[in-house]
């Protein structure tokens, strides 16, 4: 079977191709940077989870300032990270973002509680941001970009972009660099704090870094993208095989007088 990502031959009868004017190109170009954008706006949680990650850690941020006290505001920051989590499971909304949430904050709280310091609250998320950073960058390097991983599902491309898709790899190459960059350049500022700053000063400079490096990242990637050639949606690929191989089946069955089995096929998703 010819791969469905390949040109295949043109019927002599179909006439000539209709070439592409500068109107359709635009409109294309538009689509595909709109599609992009609401693929990414639902990858990183768009504003609700966006404030749900927030949310705990500000709320740790500003008791500490008025009263000092580690503990009450490790546990505040923690029982609401829980009810953020309880309010979606209750609206039976996805949990994902919620639920990675509330497991820094989780591991936080236990920092903090078992320091004393205000300063471990913030250090495993700051050590987390380090790696992420480090993964980010060296992925690019080596050619497997992590942020294509991260996407490809949401894509439906998977990993197709590895060896089917290389203006897409690039694309993703440049995306992931840059998310690493950025990453590596917040905690570069943060870290000189933990060592020799106050504990709330460097609570509210997190806060404050918390949201600009992240939308940073995301604008980078969403014109990376954008530029991008689109995805190559393997699930459908998929489908349309299945489809095929089941009316060959059909069609053989029919003509040798025998019902078709359907659902048989036995074939394997290909990325």
């Amino acid at each position: 079977m010819t791969p469905l990502d390949k040109p295949t031959t043109p019927d002599p009868g179909a006439g000539p191709a209709t070439p592409a004017t500068p109107a359709t190109s635009a409109a294309t170009a538009d689509d595909q940077s709109a599609v992009t954008q609401a693929a990414l706006f639902d990858a990183f949680g768009g504003v609700r989870g966006t404030v749900e990650t927030m949310l705990p850690g500000l709320l740790f941020v500003m008791i500490y300032t008025i009263n000092k006290d580690v503990k009450m505001s490790a546990i505040a920051a923690g029982v609401v990270a829980v009810l953020l989590v309880i309010v979606r499971l209750a609206r039976k909304d996805t949990v994902k973002h919620a639920f990675s949430g509330v497991f820094g904050v989780g591991v936080g709280v236990a920092f903090a509680l078992f320091t004393g310091s205000a300063k471990g609250f913030y250090l495993p998320g700051m050590i987390y941001g380090v790696c992420l950073g480090l993964a980010f960058t060296l992925s690019a390097l080596v050619g497997f970009p992590l942020l294509g991983v991260i996407l490809g599902p949401v894509f439906k491309e998977n990993l197709s972009w590895r060896t089917r898709n290389p203006g897409r790899k690039k694309a993703y190459v440049k995306a992931s660099l840059a998310w690493g960059l950025i990453f590596l350049a917040k905690y570069a500022i943060l870290f000189p704090l933990y060592w020799w700053g106050d504990e709330t000063q460097l609570g509210w400079v997190l806060i404050a870094l918390k949201l600009p490096p992240m939308v940073l990242a995301v604008y980078f990637t969403w014109v990376f993208l954008a530029k991008a050639p689109p995805p190559i949606d393997v699930i459908a690929e998929y489908e349309a095989e299945e489809a095929a191989h089941e009316a060959a089946k059909a069609a053989k069955a029919a003509e040798a007088g025998q019902p078709a089995q359907p659902g048989q096929s036995g074939r394997h998703k290909r990325v």
